[in-house]
This record gives C-alpha cells, sequence and structure tokens, in this order.
C-alpha cells in the first residue's frame, strides 16, 4: 500500500486538474499512470471521483474511456445519490476544460505526476523489500524492486486471452458506421460497414469522382444518425457543404443557392448527425494536425463518429524521405494508427497512376505511387469509368481489398456528381473474382463477364459496351 500521507497537494488545485485533463487527452500518458497511480493522490474529491471512474472503466473493458464517455458513465452515476456539490464541482471543472483545452504545459505536468508516482511505487517497494529482508525472502525482494523499477516505463502489455475475455466480449458486436450502400455493406463483404479503427480507401483516377465518393459516405453516415468530420485540402468548406447540400436534400449542387428556403426547411427537426468540415492548404495537414484538432473538438463536447479525409495523397508526411512513395506510406500508416487510436472509423482517398486512367478496371498496382498503402487500408474500393461513361453517368466499382470479407468483386454503378450520389445497378451486375494475382484475377472476371452476358441476355450492360469483350482488355 502507498504512503496514506502522500498526494498531489503539494502541487495545488490547478496542477491536480490539468493531471486529470492529461488523462482525458493523452491514452499514452494514461497507459503508464494506470501501473503507479493511486487515486487517493487526488486531494480534490472531484478529481478523485473522475479519476476512479476512469481507471475503474479501463481495468473492466481494457480501454480508456473518451472524454464523452467519462460524462455519460459520471452523470448517470450521479443520477443514483443526492450529492449536488459534487456534481456541480464536476459540471464546473468539465466545462472550465473545454474553455481552455490546450493550458500549454501538460507536458510539465505529465513529467511531474510520472515522476511523483513512480517515487511512490518505489518507496512502497522498499518499505516491503525491509519486511522482506527480516523474513530472510532475499529472492522476493529482487523481484519487488525490479517491478518497483518497471512500472510506468511502458504501455499496457496487451490482451490477455482469458483474463481480459469480458473486453472481448464487449467488442465482438463489430461497430461500424455503413456505407449506405447495401450491396457493400452486407455481411459477406464489408459486414456492416467500416468499423472502428479501420482506414477504407477510395481509389480512382482524376476526375472521376473520388470526393464525390466520400462526401456520398459522409451524407450515409449522417442519416444515421452519425456525427460526421470532414477534412478538405482541395475544396473550400463552403463548397464542400454545397455538395452535403445536394445529397442530403437531392438537389442538383448548381441549385442549391436557388433552393436555399427549401433546403433550410428540409433540415428542420431532421434526425441527422452533425456535420462539421475543417479546410487545410494543400500539403500543409499532417496526420499530428489532424489529431490536435479532433482533441479541440473534444474538448468543447464535440465527438465524430466518422472522419473523412479528402484526400490523403495531399497531406503533408511528419517526416521528409528522398522518396514520395514513402512519404505517402507513412501518411497512411500514420491515419491507420490514429484511427485505432481513437477507435474511429477513417475513409480517404487515393488518386490512381496514369496506367489507372486507361483502364477498364482500377486494381492495387494501379495506386499512385505507394503500393504500401493497400497494405495498410483495411479496405480498398476503387472507381473506374472511361469518358464515353461519364456522359452517361456509368463507371464500375472494384472491392480490390478487403479485410472484413469478401473482396475481388465487380459492380457496375450509376454515378449522379451532380448530387454525390453513386448506386449500384442491380445485385445480378456484381461480377465475382477469385483473390489471386491481378492476371488471374483479370481472366477470372473476364470469364465471369461474358458468362453473366450469355446467362441473362436481356441485361443492359453499359451502354458503351457494345461488343461481347470483356471489361478487361
Amino acid at each position: 500500500m502507498n504512503d496514506a500521507h502522500a498526494s498531489f497537494g503539494t502541487y495545488g488545485r490547478s496542477f491536480q486538474e490539468k493531471i486529470v485533463q492529461a488523462l482525458l487527452t493523452d491514452s499514452r500518458f494514461a497507459e503508464q499512470m494506470v501501473e503507479v497511480i493511486d487515486v487517493s493522490y487526488f486531494e480534490l474529491r472531484y478529481l478523485a471521483y473522475l479519476a476512479e471512474r476512469y481507471f475503474a472503466y479501463s481495468t473492466k473493458y481494457k480501454v480508456f474511456p473518451t472524454l464523452s464517455l467519462l460524462v455519460t458513465i459520471v452523470r448517470d452515476d450521479l443520477k443514483q445519490g443526492n450529492d449536488v456539490i459534487l456534481r456541480d464541482q464536476i459540471i464546473d471543472y468539465l466545462q472550465r476544460m473545454r474553455a481552455n483545452p490546450d493550458p500549454g504545459d501538460l507536458q510539465y505536468v505529465k513529467e511531474r505526476s510520472l515522476d511523483f508516482c513512480k517515487k511512490q511505487a518505489l518507496k512502497a517497494a522498499l518499505e516491503t523489500a525491509v519486511d522482506q529482508m527480516g523474513a530472510e525472502k532475499y529472492e522476493e525482494i529482487v523481484e519487488t524492486i525490479k517491478k518497483a523499477v518497471s512500472v510506468g516505463t511502458s504501455p499496457v502489455l496487451g490482451h490477455d486471452f482469458f483474463d481480459d475475455y469480458e473486453a472481448r466480449f464487449t467488442t465482438l458486436k463489430r461497430a461500424c458506421i455503413p456505407t449506405g450502400i447495401d450491396e457493400l455493406d452486407v455481411k459477406e463483404i464489408m459486414n456492416g460497414g467500416l468499423g472502428k479503427g479501420e482506414l477504407g480507401v477510395v481509389v480512382a483516377p482524376t476526375g472521376v469522382g473520388k470526393s464525390h465518393f466520400l462526401t456520398m459516405l459522409g451524407a450515409n453516415a449522417m442519416r444515421n444518425g452519425t456525427n460526421v468530420l470532414h477534412y478538405t485540402f482541395e475544396l473550400s468548406e463552403t463548397q464542400v457543404g454545397v455538395r452535403y447540400d445536394s445529397n442530403l436534400c437531392d438537389v442538383d449542387s448548381n441549385l442549391v443557392i436557388d433552393k436555399k428556403n427549401e433546403i433550410i426547411e428540409k433540415y428542420k427537426d431532421s434526425k441527422l448527425g452533425r456535420l462539421k468540415i475543417k479546410e487545410y492548404p494543400t500539403n500543409t495537414a499532417t496526420v499530428h494536425t489532424i489529431r490536435n484538432h479532433i482533441e479541440r473538438l473534444s474538448l468543447r463536447g464535440w465527438d465524430p463518429g466518422l472522419i473523412i479525409i479528402d484526400y490523403a495523397d495531399i497531406m503533408r508526411s511528419s517526416r521528409q524521405f528522398d522518396s514520395l512513395r514513402h512519404e505517402l506510406k507513412l501518411v497512411y500508416e500514420e491515419l491507420r494508427g490514429l484511427a485505432h487510436e481513437k477507435q474511429l472509423p477513417i475513409w480517404t482517398a487515393s488518386q490512381s497512376n496514369r496506367e489507372g486512367s486507361d483502364s477498364e478496371i482500377v486494381d492495387l498496382s494501379n495506386m499512385s505511387e505507394a503500393y504500401g498503402k493497400a497494405m495498410v487500408a483495411d479496405i480498398v474500393l476503387t472507381i473506374s469509368r472511361r469518358a464515353a461513361e461519364k456522359a452517361n453517368g456509368y463507371g464500375r466499382l472494384f472491392v480490390a481489398k478487403n479485410r472484413a470479407g469478401r473482396d475481388g468483386l465487380l459492380y457496375n454503378v450509376q454515378i449522379d456528381t451532380a448530387r454525390s450520389k453513386f448506386a449500384i445497378e442491380n445485385q445480378c451486375n456484381r461480377i465475382d473474382a477469385e483473390q489471386s494475382d491481378s492476371d488471374e484475377m483479370k481472366a477470372a472476371i473476364r470469364k465471369r463477364w461474358k458468362d453473366l452476358k450469355n446467362d441473362i441476355p436481356n441485361q443492359q450492360i453499359l451502354n458503351v459496351q457494345k461488343s461481347d469483350e470483356s471489361p478487361i482488355q
């Protein structure tokens, strides 16, 4: 047991409040503190209460709660009692924390508080060692000191399969954000949509509709009541907003301004999720920029359920390499890490290479500059369309990679860029291919394309397809 007289009280109230703030905003710091902190170190009752609920949740579920989740836990707990003073103290503290999300000295607070806790752990170990010495338990003394020295220096060691089963079965029901395209969201393919902690990538040549597809994903999430955070590095915030208006209200984007009153009326009393659009100039935002922005929003009480990044290829890498492909690969790795850290699904897009512009089907080999981007992503969807198809509003969507279910699936899609909408024509227009090497995959698609046309003679294949040839030449 740690010294009962030890506390953070000597550092003052502001310091103690910043310790809790650091725990809520830095999961790595929390992983270090969980091994050494004792909530009794807090002299202020409302901070000890918050810290106790925070670590109790992490002990049970092996993940640290977000600020919004902790608020929900505390609110539910306080409903059971009549401690008005404690409730008011907690509300006042959270409001002040949100008003000052970045006090500027959290790093100092983290270092001093962690050092304090580690010293208390070592002091307690030395006291235990004295008792062990009296009992001549010399080998245990060594282990006691080694354990005390090591705590607080490394993160949680991982998931214990048998002891930590509660966390496993709690998350067994996959938490997903649907794409809104039923044919993709089915269990055999995306199993409900893009899951928390996952990275989805849409690949297409320039001008095909990557940004429109990302807008559609965000709008469909909003229809399910999900808060969407949309980052744009090319279009302005208002341009992106107009695209959401056109999708959500089924109005051509060039008519949005003319139908202002009609659109505003549609949003009244709607159950749509909230949308925030943040613009950064091309090649200026890093993943650290995105992370800091998300944390500032969280401290103000707004948490996204889905992040859209349009698009990752024009972000700035946090490290400089001689080769662009290495920088791009790092950007995607950092995005995947951000998705996992925040437990949020992230959709982004990637430009295909020049060969992809001339291909009937864009596959993984067409990802511009860095094939390594495909290795990082959980799902890769590609969109392809020829010039004649643009006029007719047709294209093809290919499931190039998929960790959640089947891939190698090809769909004929109708594309309405005026409303940022994509629709798969019908189920019989899906063409399956074996997941194999690129040549074998294309051969399988070619064969199935011909088989489909023979089996369904009245099926309308793309208007531009006039012969019996497959879509892969």
